[in-house]
């Protein structure tokens, strides 16, 4: 392993579900033995064959909550270790939702098995919350965020909230589906350009989630927190975070809470970070960051290409 440089003025960011897709990590795998380390210890961790089904799938299978959760942390983990083998380290990092937790594993915060097994769990907590059916979620294009918090304040058939402020232009809204889709459909009168249905097997990030949150409480506690070797971004506060107590907590409270990823995305930059690698598979956050803050410099490490190009331009 090359000596370890904080890259000052760059921060990694993780991805969320949504990005898996059957294939992803295989070449970094095959080309480095300290990727295929870290999917045989999820491999441990989980008794079950998590690799198979990231490289082969099937697809139905990966986009299982409780499945896509440790498949999209163990790719992420996997290529942040390559990065660290060829020396380099984030001033900070951050993660949207799922991805907060491979960013806390990035920083030496939670051991990487049990960050694996943790989020398998969540994703089955998650899962079962609520009743199949009974909840959605919906992406709100072209509408400030001000206005379709309005809007979702005036629901009348349920529970409904902002679950993801994720871009200028886009807010995710998460309950019962029919208090969405009455929300969805004002959303579209008062001028939204879009209103997407997103195929989630959940309602995230709402109240909704109450119990999953509950159930994810009892399993922090049976786990031991580090301080972060970086700060990581919270994505209920936004802020930087790097205490052990403080980490748990904001964790339990992000199951219910909303995704603060724009004002996440502002807080870095206005701390002087310039470059973003986004670290993980699809470009996602990559797409969200440029919508963000079109000053900055995106990278993205997800295949052989992608890492190459990264670490050119890093200095790797």
């Amino acid at each position: 392993m090359l000596e370890q440089k904080t890259l000052k003025n760059v921060a990694f960011v993780f991805p969320g579900q949504g990005s898996q897709y059957v294939g992803m990590g295989k070449e970094i795998v095959q080309e480095f033995p300290i990727a295929a380390k870290i999917f045989n210890e999820a491999n441990t961790a989980l008794e079950f064959d998590i690799q198979k089904l990231c490289f082969e799938g099937p697809e139905e299978e990966l986009k299982k909550t409780p499945i896509t959760q440790p498949a999209i942390l163990t790719v992420s983990v996997a290529l942040f270790e390559v990065l660290k083998e060829k020396g380099f380290y984030p001033e900070v990092a951050a993660g949207h939702s799922l991805g907060e937790y491979s960013a806390l594993t990035a920083a030496g915060t939670i051991d990487f098995m049990d960050a694996v097994h943790l989020v398998h769990l969540r994703g089955k907590f998650m899962q079962s919350a609520t009743p199949a059916g009974e909840g959605a979620m919906a992406a709100v294009l072209g509408m400030p965020f001000e206005k379709v918090l309005e809007i979702t304040s005036y629901a009348t058939s349920g529970i409904v909230s902002a679950a993801n402020f994720n871009a200028p232009d886009q807010v995710v809204i998460s309950g019962e589906a029919r208090a969405v889709a009455e929300v969805g459909g004002e959303c579209k009168k008062e001028g939204a350009k879009r209103v997407v249905p997103l195929a989630v097997s959940a309602p995230f990030h709402c109240s909704l989630m109450q119990p999953a949150a509950e159930k994810l409480q009892a399993e922090l506690a049976k786990i031991k927190f580090k301080d972060a070797a970086f700060p990581v971004v919270a994505n209920v506060t936004g802020e930087y975070v790097s205490r052990a107590d403080e980490i748990k907590q904001k964790l339990v409270e992000q199951v219910t809470g909303a995704v603060l990823w724009q004002q996440s995305v502002e807080n870095m930059v206005s701390h002087g970070i310039h470059t973003f690698v986004e670290v993980g598979p699809k470009r996602v956050l990559s797409g969200l960051i440029k919508r963000i803050s079109p000053q900055v410099k995106i990278l993205n490490v997800e295949d052989m290409a992608s890492l190459n190009e990264t670490l050119a331009v890093l200095g790797g």
